[in-house]
């Protein structure tokens, strides 16, 4: 196992992803873990969500370059966070690899290994004024873009009862397999504008972004 890609956002802010090749015995055998995180693993059925839930908390263990136990604990919005160091982080998985960000402000990552099916569920993302900005040369890729932005952006926000449909509002963009994507998340009073970054990877597609 190793680390794949890592990207320096700014001074204060990084994330990597992690090609999971290791079996599960090999990743927990690199973590420290309390009798509570023992038990949640034991409930994780054996497949991908059990290597998952290892991958990221090994590459987190690798980006913070620390041998010591790490507290890192979910809230009540199933945001992680963690307990003793000063540092906001955000997770993400699909199929063999694992993502993570770290910043000194709150952050959201998502990676999605790229498929056709989403062609199929756009409408349940996106705004038909959004559907209309998409190429018909790179619709699949550019779905992609706009489900990662979103994604990134709801897990920032790090609030439940946020619609990727009726809150989060995305700009036009070109698509070159890397960019900035402007986003708006409106809801009652809450209006935040944020810069989203996309990475094509392989046949992945990674959002990112800070608060």
């Amino acid at each position: 196992m190793a680390i794949a890609y890592r990207q320096q956002v700014d001074d204060k802010t990084e994330f990597a992803i992690w090609k999971i090749e290791e079996e599960a015995e090999d990743l927990y055998n690199q973590l420290q873990l309390n009798d509570e995180e023992k038990a949640y693993y034991e409930q994780l059925k054996i497949g991908k969500r059990n290597l998952h839930w290892l991958g990221t908390r090994v590459l987190l263990r690798k980006m913070l370059r620390t041998e010591e136990y790490i507290d890192c604990k979910v809230d009540a919005h199933g945001k992680p966070y963690l307990v003793h160091l000063p540092y906001h982080i955000s997770l993400s998985h699909s199929f063999d690899y694992a993502a993570v960000m770290i910043g000194k402000d709150p952050v959201g990552i998502d990676i999605e290994q790229i498929k056709q099916k989403v062609e199929r569920i756009a409408h349940k993302f996106m705004r038909k004024e959004e559907l209309a900005f998409i190429s018909p040369e790179r619709k699949i890729e550019e779905l992609y873009v706009c489900w990662c932005v979103k994604e990134a952006v709801y897990k920032c926000y790090g609030q439940k009862e946020v619609s990727f449909l009726h809150n989060i509002f995305l700009e036009p963009f070109n698509f070159e397999g890397h960019g900035l994507v402007k986003a708006r998340l409106k809801k009652d009073d809450i209006d935040l504008e944020y810069e989203v970054g996309y990475q094509q990877y392989h046949d992945y597609m990674i959002g990112y972004v800070k608060g």
